[in-house]
C-alpha cells in the first residue's frame, strides 16, 4: 500500500506526554528524578544578570573625568534608587546646584575616574521554569532543568499566540460550528474557554478584558488576529507575544467549525485543568499549539512509541495551503508518479476526499496527518 510522511497534528484523549522543560541559561534544578510535580511546580531557578545603564555623569556635571570622585554622592557597589542623586555639585556659593541622577534602580556597579563615566546595573532577576504539567520528574538535565512524564488528554492546533498558562476548561458554545458572540462571556476569571467555529476582534479581547487565561476556537480571521495582538503576526516563531490570554486556533483562517472530535474530546474534559501553550513553528523544526489536560495517575503511565506520522489511503487529513487551507478530508489515492503543480515543479501528490464532498489533488507536502 502506498504511503506518505507528513507532519502530524494529534488530537489524542489518552497519551503519554513528555515535555523538555529548560532554563535559558545554566542555574539551579529544583526537581529530583522520580518525583511527582504539580503544573505549577518550579522546575528550575536561575539569576539572569540585570540590564547595565552607562551615565556620563562627568560631562553631565561639566567636569573633568579625574574630579568626579569628588563629587559623588553615591559609591561604588551601594544601591541608587531610579531618579536619587549619585553626584552633584553646587556653584555660586552653594545656590546652583547640577544633579546626575540614576535613570534606573539597582547598584552602581562601576565609577570610572578615566572616562568619567558611572555603570548602574539593575538587580539580578529570577528566572524560572514550572513543570507546565502534572507529571513525573522522567530525567533530570543537570543546571538546566528537567523532562516531566505526564498522562492525558493532548488536542494540538494549527496556529496560536501567546504563551504558557493554565485555567479550567469552559465551553462558551453551543456546538463546534457556532460562532463565539461576546454576551456568551460571563464570569471566565483563569478559565480556558472552548469555542466552536470562531470569534472577532472585540470578543477576543472581551475574553481576554475578562481575565480568561486561554481562548481555543476553530478559527479566526486574519483581521481579528492583527486587533488582538496588535501588528501582523510574521513566520517566525510565535508565543512571545504579550498578551493577556493565551489564543490557540484548531482549523485554520476565516471562520471554519472545530473538528468535531476536537468538540467532543474538550467538552467531555469541561471542568477539569488545562495547560495550553499557544507556540507556534510552521516551517523547520515545526511547534504546534497545544491543550494538555493530564490524568490523575500519571506515575503509572507505561511508556508509549510516538506514532509515526504516516498517511495512508484513508488517512484523516488537513490541507495547510490555499486555496484549500483548513479543509479537511480523507486520503483517496496516493499516485506513485510525480506531477506537476502550478509553480512547475514536479512532485508527489495525494488525492483527498474533502468533507464539504469535493475532491482535489493536493501535493502531499501542503497535507496534515490528522491523529484519529
Amino acid at each position: 500500500m502506498p504511503v506518505a510522511y507528513t507532519p502530524g497534528l494529534r488530537v489524542a484523549a489518552d497519551t503519554v506526554i513528555r515535555k523538555n522543560r529548560r532554563l535559558p541559561m545554566r542555574g539551579q534544578v529544583l526537581v529530583t528524578a522520580g518525583q511527582t510535580v504539580v503544573a505549577e511546580a518550579a522546575v528550575a531557578r536561575a539569576e539572569m544578570p540585570g540590564a547595565a545603564q552607562l551615565i556620563r555623569a562627568a560631562q553631565m556635571l561639566h567636569v573633568e573625568p579625574q574630579e568626579l570622585p569628588r563629587h559623588l554622592v553615591k559609591r561604588a557597589g551601594e544601591e541608587v534608587q531610579a531618579g536619587e542623586a549619585i553626584a552633584r555639585t553646587r556653584s555660586l556659593w552653594g545656590l546652583l546646584k547640577n544633579e546626575v541622577r540614576s535613570p534606573i534602580s539597582g547598584i552602581i556597579e562601576e565609577i570610572s575616574s578615566t572616562s568619567g563615566h558611572i555603570r548602574v546595573r539593575e538587580r539580578p532577576r529570577t528566572v524560572e521554569v514550572r513543570a507546565h504539567v502534572a507529571g513525573r520528574v522522567l530525567e533530570v538535565i543537570a543546571g538546566e532543568g528537567a523532562v516531566i512524564e505526564a498522562r492525558g488528554a493532548l488536542v494540538q492546533g494549527i496556529f496560536g499566540v501567546g504563551g504558557e498558562r493554565r485555567g479550567v476548561l469552559r465551553l462558551v458554545s453551543d456546538g463546534p460550528d457556532q460562532v463565539l458572540r461576546a454576551e456568551a462571556i460571563q464570569d471566565c476569571q483563569g478559565c480556558v474557554l472552548v469555542a466552536g467555529a470562531g470569534a472577532d476582534g472585540p470578543t477576543i479581547s472581551r475574553a481576554a478584558n475578562a481575565g480568561a487565561a486561554g481562548l481555543v476556537v476553530g478559527a479566526v480571521s486574519d483581521e481579528a488576529l492583527r486587533q488582538y495582538v496588535g501588528y501582523d503576526i510574521g513566520v517566525a516563531i510565535t508565543g512571545q507575544e504579550d498578551v493577556p490570554m493565551t489564543l490557540i486556533i484548531t482549523e485554520g483562517f476565516g471562520e471554519l467549525p472545530m473538528a468535531r472530535r476536537t468538540w467532543e474530546l474538550l467538552g467531555s474534559l469541561e471542568g477539569q485543568l488545562a495547560s495550553v501553550d499557544g507556540a507556534t513553528q510552521i516551517r523547520a523544526g515545526v511547534i504546534r499549539p497545544e491543550i494538555i489536560v493530564t490524568r490523575e495517575a500519571t506515575a503509572e503511565a507505561p511508556p508509549e512509541a510516538a506514532p509515526e506520522q504516516v498517511v495512508t489511503v484513508g488517512s484523516r487529513v488537513r490541507v495547510i495551503r490555499e486555496p484549500n487551507f483548513g479543509a479537511l478530508g480523507r486520503v483517496t489515492a496516493l499516485p506513485p508518479e510525480l506531477t506537476e503543480i502550478e509553480t512547475e515543479s514536479r512532485v508527489r501528490i495525494a488525492a483527498v476526499k474533502l468533507d464539504r464532498g469535493e475532491e482535489v489533488r493536493v501535493p502531499r507536502a501542503n497535507l496534515e496527518l490528522i491523529q484519529e
